[in-house]
């Protein structure tokens, strides 16, 4: 296992995937200069590896509680220029994990407020413990959302769910949420990260090639017209033709084995 420096995040390659733990539990692994470098050092070691999957999860009691506020009113200053550094930092960060080239899943334990609610929508998927609860408390402490939930929460699970955990600043557990779209899964406490890696397992026998792929076109597709998105599905397929995966894919079928992707 590796660390960040000061070891607020842990990064641990196992099973295909890079597994990055926040690890500030004493502080719910509330965000920090510390917490954004550890994250982008986990996903700089995924894109150099050959990893097929991300894990996202904290240590102890929350998956994370937001903003470590204790930090952000200490360096605030008068004109509010560090806390305007800070935020791009994470902003920066947390686009990077949302257009990671691999599969990004957020298992997540306890607490996700605030910021560690929009560390989870920046995930593919999401598996949560049944302890876990979920919202956006930035209302709560008078702040605005500055990492994304104003934006990508209604994507997720449309304006009206959205705007009450927004306005109300409420938790509520993650089974509430499966219906809604946001989380795919709520499994015992104890057999979380047990069915993350069984997830894992699953992507990890894909095509790495298809995954990055499927990724983007889903997640640009959302961004178009349907008539738009469909014709740069059909360009994309007419590219991936050409790919050693499909045809490896092709032969594995014909010869009833399984496929051996490279991601090529």
């Amino acid at each position: 296992m590796n660390t960040s420096a000061d070891s607020s995040v842990l990064i641990e390659v196992r099973d295909s995937a890079v597994w990055i733990t926040l690890n500030r539990p004493a502080a719910l692994n509330a965000i920090t200069p510390d917490i954004v470098a550890g994250i982008q050092a986990a996903l700089d070691r995924a894109e150099r590896d050959d990893i097929r999957a991300v894990v996202l999860s904290g240590s102890g009691r929350a998956f994370c509680a937001g903003a470590d506020l204790k930090f952000v009113r200490a360096t605030s200053g008068e004109d509010g220029q560090n806390v305007s550094k800070f935020l791009n930092s994470v902003l920066d960060m947390m686009t990077r994990l949302e257009r990671f080239p691999r599969p990004v899943i957020a298992a997540v334990n306890g607490l996700a407020m605030a910021g560690g609610l929009e560390l989870l929508l920046c995930c593919d998927m999401v598996i949560a413990a049944r302890s876990a609860r979920l919202g956006d408390a930035h209302a709560n402490f008078g702040l605005l959302p500055g990492g994304g939930s104003s934006v990508r929460l209604p994507r997720k699970i449309g304006p009206t769910r959205a705007k009450y955990l927004l306005f109300t600043g409420e938790s509520v557990p993650a089974e509430d949420l499966v219906a809604a779209g946001l989380v795919n899964e709520v499994v015992e406490d104890a057999d979380l990260v047990a069915a993350t890696g069984r997830l894992v397992a699953k992507l990890a026998v894909k095509s790495p090639l298809v995954l990055r792929r499927m990724k983007a076109l889903v997640d640009d597709g959302l961004e178009q017209p349907s008539a738009q998105a469909l014709r740069l599905e059909l360009l994309a397929s007419e590219v991936h033709a050409h790919s050693a995966d499909l045809k490896e894919g092709l032969a594995a079928f014909v010869e009833k084995r399984q496929p051996r992707f490279t991601g090529r």
